[in-house]
């Protein structure tokens, strides 16, 4: 009995560490909901780590039509790389046709990496991963390329936490969120001139 009471604690706490390891995958209908309410094509939605950046949350938002766009940004380096993910193909033939994110004189070159493109024009560089219906993209502007090697290799589908970093949920009944900044009423600013101005 001694022996069953002292094994029970540690298959408990090996139970615990296993479900604390990884992530679920975020739920499909919630990413639908989250998606659709931005616009954003539910299969376009994508997350990714990239070495010294974080998410900025403020920058998640829809890409052209119907894609995605995100960026993550190092405080420390200053920099940003972007990720974008929209519908179309890319090939060694279109690959440096298509223009770069940034306007540069200087033509957009692609060499093959793995199942990767790694584009540059100037400063500007990016990596961009054919799938099937569309290109996901992770560049930026004087990012190393092994900083934008390493999140084009851990590109994923957000897990259930990071949907609610990527996409919050909306408020409830499709009511706008109170402010708290704008005046009563018609919520338009109070532009009466004052005595003298």
């Amino acid at each position: 009995m001694i022996r069953t009471v002292r094994l029970l604690p540690a298959l408990l706490l090996g139970s615990v560490l296993l479900t604390g390891c990884g992530s679920e995958r975020a739920d499909d209908a919630e990413l639908a909901s989250r998606a659709g309410a931005l616009g954003i094509a539910p299969e376009l939605v994508y997350a990714t780590d990239a070495p010294g950046h974080t998410l900025a949350q403020q920058s998640v938002g829809v890409y052209g039509d119907e894609g995605f766009s995100a960026t993550y940004v190092s405080r420390q380096k200053g920099t940003q790389v972007q990720l974008t993910v929209d519908r179309g193909r890319m090939t060694e033939a279109t690959c440096e046709q298509q223009p770069g994110a940034e306007s540069s004189p200087a033509p957009v070159t692609c060499t093959r990496d793995g199942d990767a493109w790694y584009r540059s024009s100037g400063q500007w560089a990016e990596y961009a991963v054919p799938k099937k219906d569309f290109v996901i993209r992770v560049g930026g502007t004087n990012v190393p390329r092994d900083v934008l090697r390493e999140a084009a290799d851990h590109l994923h589908r957000p897990s259930a936490d990071e949907l609610d970093t990527l996409l919050q949920s909306a408020p409830a009944g499709g009511e706008p969120v109170e402010r708290g900044d704008l005046p009563a009423g018609d919520g338009a600013p109070d532009n009466d001139v004052d005595q003298g101005g």
